[in-house]
């Protein structure tokens, strides 16, 4: 059963599928770009774990959470708390878990908390290192989430999860890819990949992440803009499915300002959207603009009484963040990316 969300008004509406996940957003007209939610974030960016394990118990050394074995789960009652002090037009969340397994390391409660966001009419999605994922596993992802990322730590470990997701009967499923200059190997084999190896088969698209200089990503070096149109014309010509993360979209629009043939993919890039269209909490439930901007307290999201409009959309930290992103035309003002 197709279940849509609307919402109009003047200046910002949108229609939202939950059950496959189309959405449209636009301003007073269809031709209007709408720059801001006036009644809240749409997605919340939500961290459930900060326990990672990482793979064969080495943890990734560009992770900019520093996650380690040492950490905390955000239990169901704190996720409940934050959960309904949200606005009601959140469509989907995107959890932050740490270790996939929640009977070894992960959140013991993560499938509580996947199931009472679908009773909700939210769609839950995740990111997953693939360690230790079996059939089992993946078919608990399948049917909770609308659309499952894996991180490309380990090329086994990462096509043998994508195999696993695929065969669960989730459609949606994409691996994520650091762009660095240390990973430009691994792109490039990525992309062969995914022409020969029958595990990619099921693969939606190929995610590039830009590298932000955060946690143990302070390590590594920010890939050329030179190299970064090199490797995206490469997918492009190739018939490789590409996507990006919202950092990305500022040098992905100067690819195809230069590069007329695919200007038409200027319709799907959604520039950062940090504190205009979506919010991040952390395990802790405090919320910041994103993820890489977790600086200062936060704001409470497990308080009761809470108006999220009032005490978090209009907060002044929030406001602030908004006008100066909206000032570098939804570049990121932290991050050289």
């Amino acid at each position: 059963m197709t279940k849509i969300k609307v919402h109009k008004s003047e200046g910002y509406n949108y229609v939202f599928d939950e059950t496959n996940g189309n959405f449209a957003r636009w301003g007073k007209t269809m031709e209007d770009e709408a720059i801001f939610s006036p009644v809240g974030a749409e997605i919340a960016d939500i961290e459930i774990s900060t326990i990672c394990h990482g793979v064969e118990n080495k943890v990734c050394k560009f992770c900019y959470k520093s996650n380690t074995p040492k950490g905390e789960h955000m239990t169901l009652k704190t996720f409940k708390k934050v959960f309904h002090n949200l606005p009601k037009n959140i469509m989907q969340i995107a959890f932050g878990i740490g270790d996939l397994d929640p009977y070894n390391g992960g959140n013991p409660e993560m499938w509580s908390i996947f199931s009472y966001t679908r009773m909700y009419g939210v769609v839950p999605n995740v990111t997953i290192n693939g360690y230790g994922l079996t059939p089992e596993i993946a078919e608990m992802y399948a049917h909770w989430c609308g659309a499952v990322a894996v991180s490309n730590y380990d090329k086994d470990v990462t096509y043998n999860a994508v195999q696993m997701l695929s065969e669960a009967g989730l459609k949606q499923v994409n691996i994520h890819q650091l762009v660095a200059e240390e990973t430009l190997s691994q792109i490039f084999d990525l992309f062969t990949d995914y022409k020969t190896d029958p595990r990619l088969k099921g693969l939606n698209a190929i995610v590039l992440l830009s590298l932000k200089q955060k946690g143990r990503g302070t390590s590594m070096n920010i890939m050329s803009y030179n190299m970064f149109e090199y490797l995206v014309m490469y997918a492009l010509d190739n018939g490789v499915p590409i996507g990006f993360d919202s950092c990305s979209a500022t040098k992905f629009m100067r690819v195809l300002e230069k590069n007329k043939k695919y200007k038409h993919l200027e319709t799907f890039v959604e520039p950062c959207e940090s504190g205009l269209f979506s919010i991040y909490v952390n395990v802790e439930g405090k919320a910041f603009p994103c993820s890489f901007t977790e600086f200062g307290e936060g704001i409470d999201l497990t308080k009761e009484g809470l108006d999220f409009l009032q005490d978090v959309w209009y907060n002044t930290s929030l406001v602030e963040w908004r006008e100066k992103l909206l000032s570098k035309c939804r570049s990121c003002p932290v991050y050289t990316v």
